[in-house]
């Protein structure tokens, strides 16, 4: 018996994205499947390869969008907090140096933004994936520790990726709600060739996800849903386009239950997944 061998990626302001406590300031697996013994190919004839890929090969491989290449960097991760000695360590965020990560914010009956993050970054990742765009993830569950955020950064530069996105809840005063986009600042020699096209791909992601998610722009920080700064190094540390998404405040009661809800993540992860589409036709074209 033969096998088909394919090849698998793993990879997997207040408190909330890894370097936010300021106030607004792969791995492959591969799978063996079993194929057609001698007696069995000579018995079914001659078939050609493409007949044997099943559709949603064939349609992946005719996407307008294949060979383009997203990250998705779920925010934070479920062993931080055991881990403090080592997510305290201090690397390098551009100009300076912030903390490796952070534990992340924590709705009132204790959702966790990291475990928000993973299950909404999935659902992202499911519906790229169905129209043919390649998927890099800078964690590979929500079990383990960091990565720090240099490296988060340093997956999607490695990765020549067209456009990378940060997930995020952030964790402000109960008074205060809603949605941002946090998209790069110019800094010399670090985000110079990254402003203007982050600028528009926070631009795309924060009409979609206002019209599909059925969330308001933050009235708290940003204008019209969108925040710029300059003291991120997932952002600063970047060579390709991208963007944060706070995708509303776990200390909100009325955000808190949008967010933890499985239908809602859902719609809003479409959101997402439309927004990252009109910037990538916007790149093909």
């Amino acid at each position: 018996m033969t096998a088909v061998v394919i090849a698998v990626p793993l990879f997997g302001a207040y408190g909330c994205a890894s370097e936010n406590a300021t106030p607004k300031p792969g791995v492959t697996a591969t799978i063996s499947l079993p194929g057609p013994t001698g007696d069995e190919g000579a018995s079914a004839g001659a078939r050609p390869p493409a007949d044997n890929a099943g559709p949603a090969r064939r349609n992946q491989r005719a996407s307008p969008w294949s060979g383009m290449t997203v990250v998705i960097d779920p925010g934070h991760n479920g062993g931080n907090a055991e881990a403090a000695e080592e997510i305290s360590r201090q690397v390098p965020s551009g100009p300076g140096e912030k903390s490796c990560d952070t534990v992340g914010a924590e709705s009132a009956d204790g959702y966790a933004e990291h475990r928000f993050t993973w299950e909404f970054s999935l659902l992202l990742r499911e519906r790229l994936e169905e129209r043919g765009i390649e998927v890099v993830m800078t964690r590979d569950d929500n079990e383990g520790v960091g990565p720090c955020i240099n490296e988060r950064a340093a997956i999607g530069n490695r990765a020549a990726a067209d456009a990378a996105i940060s997930i995020h809840a952030d964790g402000a005063p109960a008074d205060v709600r809603g949605f941002h986009i946090i998209a790069p600042g110019h800094l010399d020699g670090y985000t110079d060739d990254i402003v203007e096209p982050s600028r528009q791909l926070a631009t795309d992601l924060r009409d979609r996800f206002h019209e599909h998610a059925n969330q308001p722009y933050a009235d708290y920080i940003g204008e019209e849903g969108i925040d710029v700064r300059t003291d991120l190094g997932g952002l600063n540390l970047s060579d390709v386009p991208k963007v944060f998404l706070e995708a509303g405040n776990l200390g909100n009661p009325e955000d808190a239950a949008k967010l933890t809800e499985p239908k809602w993540q859902s719609q809003a992860a479409g959101a997402v997944a439309k927004g990252l589409i009109d910037y990538l036709h916007r790149q093909r074209d």
